[in-house]
């Protein structure tokens, strides 16, 4: 009996075996992804978050791409662009989407999307630095980010410059690279000139070289394998967004108003957000409503600089300049008083928005309402309208405010209902407030930084010396 029970044994295994071996294998079937998985970098003009919420010019892309594939959005930020390769030929991410250009060697490892915009490469240094006439003429430290175009650029540059060298840095992004040039710890560096037009506004210190690349496009990227139906959707998707001019609408809102840069004025600005604006921020955050105060703020010191007894030739006064019929109309009694005026310039403001025709799309409506505070109702009805008569679209600020000039000459002007009008004054106006703007928002931003760095800091104290303590009060109690 002992010797046949291994034998039996073994023959039920055997059996056992033979009926898992004929029995189908089940897999589950790959699970489609419900949402866009989009990896991105931090970056003005990329992907910013704050208390107000997320921006940037390929964040919203990528929102309408989730929406046109009806899913939600799941975007996240990587600290360099060999973590965002990386995240996407794991198959963490479905697209990278961080203002990347196309490159050969782009080309080679990933599926790249239709332009989205075009970028000139050039050179940035430090105001009161050496300027550059050509690269090879370059004599002090370079630094780019690691992996980026700029690398590929220096690389084909370096053929007819060989003493030509750099740095390539991996713990620094395009905005911090800058920063070291804007205060001195490097002194030069390549950039697209989108974002060194956009960054400049708050570091004036900036100034730009030589071009090295001209029209270089700004794509996004997929993997090269796997990505056909995800392609073929994000190729329709883009022929939509080009056609209705949505992606022209992007390309204004953030990059169509920082080509024009005053240094003098910049760090003006600067100055006065540092020293007046304190005086003043609680009645523009107060009377804003459901404006932006720092748009409110904008619009002032465009006005007035933020002097509440300033006068213009044309007899309007205070911080928010307004003429005493408008004064009247909203119950200011003294456009002097800053408070009032304030309260008075933000209820005309808000006023003038409830008037624009519903067609103006709810993210413009404000540059339109700025305008109208500037020239009159009657006028940007006139530039409206001639507009739509050129063929272009009476309700994109983009398409406007190439026309608001015509109605300073006469062979435009003439066929008008209101007349002359200084369109080319209304758009510097409107240009110039929503660049200062823009330098609210960065510094906004960054005072939040700073505030929460040190709140970190001091809770990171504070738990070290709650550890400090607890370890002195139990050695106090314990056996010695």
């Amino acid at each position: 009996m002992n010797k046949l029970l291994p034998l039996l044994l073994s023959l039920i295994l055997l059996v056992g075996c033979q009926k898992a071996a004929d029995e189908p294998v089940v897999t589950a079937p790959p699970k489609a992804n419900t949402e866009l998985r989009v990896g991105t970098l931090y970056g003005a003009q990329i992907y910013v978050s704050s208390t107000r919420g997320n921006s940037g010019f390929d964040y919203e892309l990528a929102e309408r791409f989730a929406d046109f594939l009806q899913k939600p959005l799941n975007i996240t930020p990587y600290a360099n662009i060999h973590e965002l390769y990386d995240a996407l030929e794991n198959g963490d991410i479905d697209v990278i989407a961080a203002g990347l250009a196309d490159t050969p060697v782009r080309r080679d490892q990933f599926r790249l999307s239709p332009p989205l915009y075009y970028v000139n490469q050039v050179v940035v240094y430090r105001n009161g630095s050496r300027i550059p006439i050509s690269p090879d003429t370059i004599d002090g430290r370079i630094a780019v980010v690691a992996d980026s175009s700029f690398v590929s650029t220096l690389e084909q540059l370096k053929q007819d410059a060989p003493s030509l060298s750099w740095e390539e840095l991996h713990d620094k992004d395009s905005e911090e690279i800058l920063g070291m040039i804007n205060s001195g710890q490097l002194d030069y560096t390549i950039s697209d000139s989108s974002t060194i037009e956009i960054n400049r506004r708050f570091m004036p210190e900036l100034r730009v070289g030589p071009t090295v690349e001209e029209d270089q496009p700004i794509v996004w990227l997929m993997r090269r394998n796997g990505s056909d139906r995800l392609m073929s959707k994000l190729l329709h998707f883009w022929h939509e967004e080009k056609h209705d001019g949505t992606l022209d609408h992007l390309v204004e809102k953030y990059f169509g108003h920082v080509k024009r840069f005053d240094y003098v004025d910049t760090r003006a600005f600067m100055r006065a957000v540092e020293r007046k604006l304190p005086r003043y921020r609680h009645w523009f955050e107060q009377y804003a409503g459901e404006l932006d105060w720092r748009k409110l703020a904008a619009a002032a010191y465009q006005e007035s600089h933020w002097d509440p007894r300033a006068r213009s030739p044309t007899g309007v006064r205070g911080m928010m300049m307004l003429t005493i019929p408008t004064a009247e109309q909203l119950g200011i009694s003294n456009r002097l008083d800053p408070e009032q005026s304030i309260k008075g310039g933000a209820t005309y403001l808000s006023s003038i928005l409830q008037m624009l025709p519903l067609s103006i799309p709810l993210e413009e409506r404000m540059w339109f309402a700025l305008a109208t505070y500037n020239i009159g109702y009657g006028h940007i009805e006139d530039a409206r309208i001639l507009t739509e008569k050129l063929g272009k679209n009476p309700s994109a600020w983009k398409d406007v405010k190439q026309v608001l000039p015509l109605l300073q000459k006469r062979k435009y002007y003439q066929e008008t209902k209101y007349g002359y009008a200084r369109g080319n004054e209304a758009v510097r106006y409107v240009e110039n407030i929503r660049r200062y703007y823009d330098t609210l928002v960065w510094m906004d931003n960054h005072d939040a930084q700073q505030q929460l760095a040190e709140t970190e800091s001091t809770e990171s104290s504070i738990d070290d010396n709650s550890h400090i303590t607890a370890e002195v009060n139990t050695t106090a109690g314990s056996p010695q």
